[in-house]
C-alpha cells in the first residue's frame, strides 16, 4: 500500500470512529462510495477518492459529523408526525431538522460546530454575485436555510448571501422572526420544534406543486358531485366570492376527514367510508349554497398581540391586569386548584409488577440474592387514560365586551393557561373583533363598486392571536392585557371566527381538543346587516356551529356572559353576572376532564 492510500484509509478509519462515537452507535457500518446501503444500522459517505482538496475533506467531515447528529437526536416517528404536505414544504421542514440536530451537536462540541460553519461559508464562495438577479434566481430553500442558520450559526455575511436574502428578508421577518426565540428555547425537544417550523413553513403561504395538484383534484371532484347546482351558479355574478367560502369549508372537511382515518378510536370498515368524502362536500355545499359572502377579505388581518401594539404600552396594559387580578385571584385560584388536582389525578402513572418481560426491579433483587434460583422480576408501566390534550379559548373581543367583562375574560384565561400548562395541557387563547366600526376599507371598495345589492361581509376582520399552543406561559403573558387597549374592541362577526379558531385546532396533533368560546351574545356588524337581511351572521354561525358538531371530534364549549347562546351551541352555558365566568370556565372544563362529565347542562 503506498503512502496516499495508507492516508486515505486512516481518514477513513478516523471518520468512521467520529460517527460512531459522536451517534453512540458503536456497531454502525460506516461504508464510502456510491453504494447506498439501505440498512438499518448502516451509514454510506462520499468516496474518499473524490476528494481534492482541503476544502472537500472539510465539507466531508461536516457531512458526517450531520448524519451522525442525525441519528442520535432525530426520532424519526415524531418527525413524520409533523411533517407538512408538499414537495416544497417537505424540503423546507427537512433543512430546518437539519439545523436543530446540528446546533445540538454544535453546542456540545466545537470542532463539530466549526466544520459545519466552514462547510456551509464553503457553499457561496464559488457563487457569483453577478448570477443573482432576480427572485427565481434564489430558490426559497436557499434562502430558507440561510436565513435560519444566519440566526442559529451567526454565519458571516458577504454581498452574495446578503443578496440571496435581499428577496426574502421581508417575507421571513414577517412570518419567520418573531418566533426564533420559542424556537431556540425548543431546540432540544424535537415535538415542539418540529410542529412550530410546520405551522410557520403553512403560514409563508408559498405555491408548492404537490400541494396544487391535490388543490386541482380537488376541486375537479367537487364540480363532479355538485354538477346539479352548475344552472344556479351561472345565473349569479356573485359566485366567486361565494366559491371563497366554498373553498375554506373544502379544505377544513379534507383535514377533518384525515383526522378521522387516523383516529384508532373511531375506525370503520372500508365500505362505510367509501363515498364519504363526496357525500360531506355535498352536505357542504347545500348548506352553504347562496347563504353567506364576503365581499372582500384583502383587507382582514391575522395579528400577533404584540404586533398591535409599542411594548411599553403592551406591558402597561398588563400591569393594569394585574391589578384587577388581585380582586379575583383568590377566587379562581382556589377554583383552578381544584382543576388542577383533578387533571394530575388522571395523569398519575401506574406500574405492573412480577412480569416475565419489561424494566427490571430493583426492589425486588433482594429476593434474587437470597435465592439465586428465583427468577427475575420485571415491572410495566401502565398506559394512562388521560389523553394527550389542547384547549383553544376563542374570546368575544367585540365593543359590547369593553370594561369589567372583558377584563375578567382575560383574567380568566390568564390563571386557566397557567393551570392547564403545569397539567402539560396546551392552550391557544385567540380574539375576534373588527378593524374599523364602519366597514373600514370594504366598505369604501364596495362604494366604489357602485353599491353591489347583498354584498355579504362588509368589515374588515381582525383575528387576534394572544396565545398560541406552543408558546409558554411566561413568553405571552404580558399579551393578555392587549385586551384592556381602549380603541380595540369594536364588532364581532362570529361565524369566521369559530371557523378560523376551528382550522388552527383542527391541525393540531393532540387526541383531544377542546374549543371554548366566551361571548356575550349575538354576531353583530351593522356594516355587513345594513346591506344584508338582519339574520345574515346569526345563520352563518348557527351553520358553522352545526357542521364543526356533526363533522368533528372537536369538543365545542360555549359561555354566553349575559346572553343565551344556547340557540347556537348544543353545549352552552349562561352566565348573568361576569363574576360567575371564572367559577364557570373551571367547573365546566373540571367536568369535561372528568370521567362523568360527557354531557354539559
Amino acid at each position: 500500500m503506498d503512502e496516499k492510500e495508507f492516508l486515505k484509509e486512516r481518514f477513513k478509519a478516523a471518520v468512521s470512529s467520529a460517527v460512531k462515537v459522536i451517534s453512540e452507535k458503536y456497531d454502525l457500518n460506516v461504508k464510502f462510495g456510491n453504494n447506498i446501503n439501505s440498512k438499518k444500522d448502516s451509514l454510506n459517505l462520499p468516496e474518499i477518492a473524490n476528494l481534492k482538496n482541503l476544502q472537500d475533506f472539510t465539507n466531508l467531515r461536516a457531512f458526517a459529523d450531520s448524519e451522525a447528529l442525525k441519528i442520535k437526536y432525530t426520532n424519526e416517528k415524531i418527525y413524520l408526525e409533523n411533517e407538512p404536505k408538499g414537495a416544497m414544504a417537505k424540503s423546507l421542514y427537512a433543512i430546518a431538522e437539519k439545523i436543530r440536530y446540528e446546533k445540538i451537536g454544535s453546542n456540545k462540541l466545537k470542532g463539530i460546530k466549526n466544520n459545519i460553519i466552514q462547510c456551509y461559508e464553503n457553499k457561496f464562495k464559488n457563487k457569483k454575485i453577478e448570477e443573482i438577479k432576480t427572485e427565481n434566481d434564489v430558490p426559497i430553500t436557499d434562502a430558507f436555510e440561510l436565513y435560519l442558520r444566519s440566526h442559529f450559526f451567526k454565519i458571516k455575511q458577504n454581498d452574495t448571501t446578503k443578496r440571496v436574502l435581499s428577496y426574502w428578508q421581508d417575507l421571513f421577518d414577517k412570518k419567520l422572526k418573531i418566533k426564533l426565540r420559542e424556537l431556540d428555547n425548543c431546540v432540544n425537544n424535537q415535538r415542539e420544534f418540529n410542529q412550530i417550523i410546520a405551522e410557520l413553513i403553512d403560514n409563508l403561504e408559498f405555491d408548492d406543486s404537490d400541494a396544487k395538484e391535490k388543490e386541482e383534484e380537488r376541486e375537479t371532484s367537487n364540480e363532479d358531485s355538485s354538477s346539479d347546482n352548475q344552472s344556479e351558479k351561472n345565473d349569479s355574478k356573485d359566485d366567486s366570492e361565494n366559491q371563497v367560502n366554498d373553498a375554506e369549508f373544502s379544505v377544513m372537511e379534507d383535514e377533518m376527514h384525515s383526522l378521522n382515518e387516523n383516529d384508532d378510536t373511531n375506525q370503520k370498515d372500508t365500505k362505510d367510508t367509501e363515498g364519504e368524502p363526496n357525500l360531506q362536500k355535498r352536505t357542504i355545499n347545500k348548506l352553504l349554497k347562496g347563504k353567506y359572502k364576503v365581499f372582500t377579505n384583502e383587507f382582514d388581518e391575522i395579528a400577533e398581540a404584540e404586533n398591535l401594539e409599542k411594548e411599553e404600552e403592551i406591558v402597561r396594559l398588563r400591569k393594569n391586569l394585574d391589578q384587577q387580578l388581585l380582586n379575583l385571584q383568590n377566587i379562581v385560584a382556589k377554583l383552578a386548584n381544584k382543576l388542577q388536582r383533578q387533571l394530575l389525578a388522571k395523569q398519575n402513572r401506574s406500574w405492573e409488577f412480577d412480569l416475565e418481560e419489561g424494566v427490571l426491579d430493583a426492589a425486588k433483587l433482594t429476593r434474587v440474592i437470597i435465592d439465586p434460583f428465583h427468577s427475575l422480576s420485571y415491572k410495566v408501566e401502565k398506559n394512562t387514560e388521560f389523553k394527550d390534550t389542547v384547549v383553544t379559548l376563542l374570546i368575544d373581543n367585540s365593543g359590547s365586551m369593553r370594561g369589567r367583562p372583558i377584563s375578567v375574560a382575560a383574567i380568566c384565561a390568564d390563571i386557566l393557561s397557567r393551570t392547564l400548562e403545569r397539567c402539560s395541557v396546551k392552550v391557544e387563547i385567540l380574539g375576534f373583533t373588527t378593524k374599523n366600526w364602519k366597514g373600514g376599507k370594504s366598505r369604501e371598495k364596495w362604494n366604489l363598486s357602485n353599491k353591489p345589492s347583498n354584498p355579504g361581509r362588509l368589515n374588515d376582520l381582525r383575528h387576534i392571536i394572544y396565545k398560541s399552543a406552543d408558546m409558554p406561559w411566561r413568553q405571552s403573558k404580558k399579551n393578555l392585557g392587549l385586551m384592556l387597549k381602549e380603541g380595540l374592541l369594536k364588532e364581532n362577526i362570529d361565524g369566521e371566527a369559530l371557523l378560523w379558531a376551528f382550522k388552527r385546532i383542527a391541525k393540531r396533533k393532540e387526541e383531544r381538543k377542546i374549543l371554548m368560546v366566551i361571548s356575550d351574545g349575538a354576531p353583530v356588524d351593522d356594516s355587513t346587516l345594513s346591506v344584508n337581511s338582519g339574520d345574515y351572521l346569526e345563520k352563518h354561525l348557527k351553520q358553522t356551529v352545526k357542521w364543526i358538531e356533526e363533522n368533528s371530534k372537536i369538543e365545542v364549549l360555549a359561555i354566553g356572559i349575559g346572553h343565551d347562546v344556547t340557540r347556537y351551541y348544543k353545549k352552552a352555558i349562561k352566565i348573568a353576572d361576569v363574576q360567575e365566568l371564572g367559577d364557570v370556565m373551571v367547573n365546566q372544563l373540571t367536568k369535561l376532564f372528568s370521567d362523568k362529565g360527557k354531557t354539559i347542562h
